[in-house]
C-alpha cells in the first residue's frame, strides 16, 4: 500500500512540478510527500519506519535459519551477532556507502537462485507436464 501511495505521489508532484530533479529519490520522495498538507510527512515516516522495521526483523529471522539449515543450530549465536554488528554499521556508516553495499548483496542473491533454477529445471518442466497433463488445471479455473 506504501509503495503504491508513494508512487502515486511522487506522479503527481511531477506532473505539477515538472522541474524537480530526478536523480535523488529519498529527496523527491521527501519533496512530493511534503506536497499533502499536514500529514504527507507523517505518513512518509510512519512507512518508512515500519518498513524499516520489519525488513530488519525479516532479513534476521530469514538468514538466521538458513544458517541454522546450512551450518547447524551451533551457528546461529555467531550469525545473531554478525547481524547486529551489521545493523550497527548500517546505521552510522554513509547512506551511500550502505546502499551501494545493499544493491551488491542484493544482486548476489540471484546468483545461488539462478543456479538453483538451471539444476532444478528438469524437474520444474517435468512437474509442470504432469500438472498439466492431468487437466488439473482446468478443473480448477472451472471451480
Amino acid at each position: 500500500v506504501i509503495c503504491a501511495l508513494t508512487g502515486l505521489v511522487i506522479v503527481s508532484s511531477i506532473i505539477a512540478y515538472p522541474d524537480i530533479d530526478y536523480s535523488d529519490g529519498a529527496e523527491l520522495t521527501k519533496m512530493a510527500f511534503s506536497k499533502i498538507p499536514l500529514i504527507g510527512p507523517f505518513i512518509l515516516s510512519f512507512g518508512l519506519l515500519t518498513f524499516a522495521f520489519s525488513t530488519i526483523l525479516g532479513w534476521g529471522y530469514y538468514g538466521e535459519r538458513a544458517v541454522e539449515y546450512i551450518k547447524g543450530k551451533r551457528w546461529t549465536h555467531a550469525y545473531r551477532l554478525l547481524y547486529i554488528v551489521a545493523v550497527f554499521a548500517g546505521s552510522v556508516a554513509n547512506l551511500t556507502i550502505v546502499w551501494n553495499i545493499a544493491d551488491c548483496m542484493n544482486a548476489l542473491m540471484a546468483i545461488p537462485n539462478l543456479l538453483s533454477l538451471i539444476c532444478l529445471n528438469g524437474v520444474i518442466v517435468h512437474e509442470t507436464r504432469k500438472y498439466l497433463w492431468r487437466n488439473r488445471l482446468d478443473r480448477e479455473m472451472t471451480e
